[in-house]
C-alpha cells in the first residue's frame, strides 16, 4: 500500500498550509474571543479561501469545481485545522453537501444550484436534521415507531410543500444560502419511510433563522435554529422521491455521510498537530528546576505520547481516505472518527498540562485547543451512538 503523495495532492497540501499560516492563524484567536456568537464569522477569510478553491474542492470538474480525491481533501482539512479547526470545518462542510447535489439531485436541480454555488464565494451550504426533541434517534431510530425522530412537518399543497416546525444546532444555518432539509411527509410511519428531503434556499417564504448558539469551542463555525412557519417549498425542490429520503443512504455513504466520518477525523489530525507544536515550543522555552522542561523525563514522556497518538490517528485517517478513493468502504471511517474523539481530547489536555498554570490562565491558544477538542464528544451523534459502528463489522 503506497501512501506517497502525487504532485496534485502535494500542491493542494502546500497551498492549504500557506493559507493556514498566512491568513487563518493571524485571525484565529481574535475570532474565537468575540463574545457575540453572531459576530464570530468572518466573510473575508471565506472569500479568500474560496478564491483558492477551498470551498469548491469537492465539486466535480464538469460542474466547475476541482473534483479532488478523498486523500487530497483529508490533507487540506488537516492543514487548515492546524491553524483553526472551526475555520477548516466552515470550508469542508460545503464539500459534503455540494457532493450530495452532484450525486443524488436531478439534472434540473444541478443546473439550478451548482453553477450558483461555484460562482459565488459567499455561497455556503448546510443540512437541517437535528430538532429540539430529535437528535441521535434520527440516525438509528427505533424500528416502526412513528413517534421517534424528527417532527418537522411537510404537507403537499398542489405544486408546493408547506413546512412547519423547527431545527436546532444546524451548522452554517446563520450564514448559509442553501440547505438540505429532512421533514416528515408522512407522520404515520417511521422516519425511514416517512421522511422527504427538500432543498430550501435561504429566501424561502416562511423560513427564518432564530437563535445562534453560544458554544465553548468551534466559535467561528456557527450553529443556529431554523424556524419554518408555513414555509413554501416548490415540489421541484424535492430530492429524489417523496418519502424516499433513506434511499439516498447509499449515495450519501459514498460522499456525504461517509465523508462526514473522514472529515471529523482529518480535522482532528490538524488540531493534534497544533497541540504537539504548542507543547514542544513551550517545553523548549520554559525553564523549571534549573533546566528546560523538554529535558525533564516526565515532560518527554508526555510529548512522546502526544506524537504517538497523533501519528497513529494520521495513519488511520490516510488509510480511510485511500480506501474511500478505492471504493473500499468499510467500518474504518466510523472507527476513525471514534478514535479521533479519544485522541484529540487526550492530546489537547496533555498540551494544557504541559503548559501548567499558564495554560489555564494565560495561554489562550492552549485553552482554545481544549475547547475545540471537546466538540468531538457530540459530533455526528454522541460518543455512545457512534460506537454502534460495530454493526458494520458484524454484517
Amino acid at each position: 500500500m503506497d501512501f506517497s503523495l502525487n504532485e496534485e495532492q502535494r500542491a493542494w497540501q502546500m497551498k492549504a498550509r500557506k493559507f493556514a499560516q498566512e491568513e487563518i492563524r493571524p485571525i484565529s484567536l481574535a475570532r474565537d474571543q468575540i463574545s457575540d456568537p453572531r459576530e464570530t464569522w468572518d466573510w473575508e477569510i471565506i472569500r479568500k479561501g474560496s478564491k483558492l478553491g477551498f470551498r469548491t474542492l469537492a465539486v466535480p470538474k464538469e460542474w466547475g469545481g476541482h473534483g479532488t480525491d478523498f486523500v487530497t481533501q483529508a490533507l487540506v482539512m488537516a492543514e487548515l485545522a492546524r491553524a483553526d479547526s472551526a475555520i477548516s470545518k466552515a470550508f469542508s462542510q460545503n464539500w459534503k453537501w455540494s457532493h450530495l447535489i452532484s450525486a443524488v439531485c436531478n439534472e434540473e436541480q444541478k443546473k439550478r444550484f451548482l453553477p450558483q454555488f461555484v460562482a459565488d464565494d459567499t455561497f455556503v451550504l448546510g443540512k437541517g436534521i437535528t430538532e429540539p426533541n430529535a437528535g441521535s434517534d434520527n440516525r438509528m431510530p427505533p424500528e416502526d415507531n412513528p413517534k421517534a425522530g424528527l417532527r418537522l412537518r411537510a404537507e403537499r399543497r398542489g405544486d408546493e410543500w408547506i413546512l412547519n416546525g423547527e431545527k436546532c444546532f444546524i451548522a452554517n444555518a446563520s450564514v448559509g444560502k442553501l440547505f438540505f432539509i429532512d421533514a416528515r411527509s408522512n407522520p404515520n410511519v417511521g422516519i425511514k419511510e416517512g421522511t422527504t428531503m427538500f432543498m430550501v434556499p435561504r429566501d424561502t417564504p416562511g423560513f427564518r433563522i432564530g437563535k445562534v448558539f453560544n458554544k465553548s469551542g468551534w466559535r467561528f463555525y456557527q450553529n443556529a435554529e431554523m424556524i419554518f412557519e408555513n414555509a413554501r417549498v416548490p415540489h421541484a425542490n424535492v430530492v429524489g422521491e417523496t418519502g424516499g429520503n433513506t434511499k439516498h443512504d447509499k449515495s450519501e455513504r459514498t460522499g456525504g455521510d461517509l465523508f462526514g466520518d473522514l472529515e471529523l477525523a482529518a480535522n482532528a489530525v490538524g488540531v493534534c498537530e497544533a497541540a504537539c507544536e504548542s507543547a514542544m515550543q513551550h517545553a523548549k522555552t520554559c525553564t523549571q528546576g534549573g533546566k528546560p522542561l523538554v529535558e525533564q523525563q516526565t515532560i518527554q514522556l508526555k510529548l512522546s505520547r502526544m506524537h504517538m497518538l497523533t501519528e497513529a490517528l494520521r495513519s488511520l485517517v490516510m488509510r480511510v481516505a485511500w480506501e474511500h478513493d478505492q471504493r473500499m468502504h468499510s467500518a474504518n471511517g466510523g472507527l476513525a472518527v471514534n478514535y479521533s474523539t479519544d485522541v484529540i481530547q487526550e492530546v489537547t489536555q496533555i498540551n494544557m498540562d504541559i503548559h501548567g498554570g499558564t495554560g489555564y490562565v494565560m495561554d489562550a491558544s492552549a485553552d482554545k485547543l481544549v475547547r475545540d477538542g471537546i466538540i468531538w464528544t457530540h459530533l455526528a451523534g454522541d460518543s455512545v451512538l457512534r460506537m454502534k459502528v460495530v454493526r458494520r463489522l458484524i454484517k
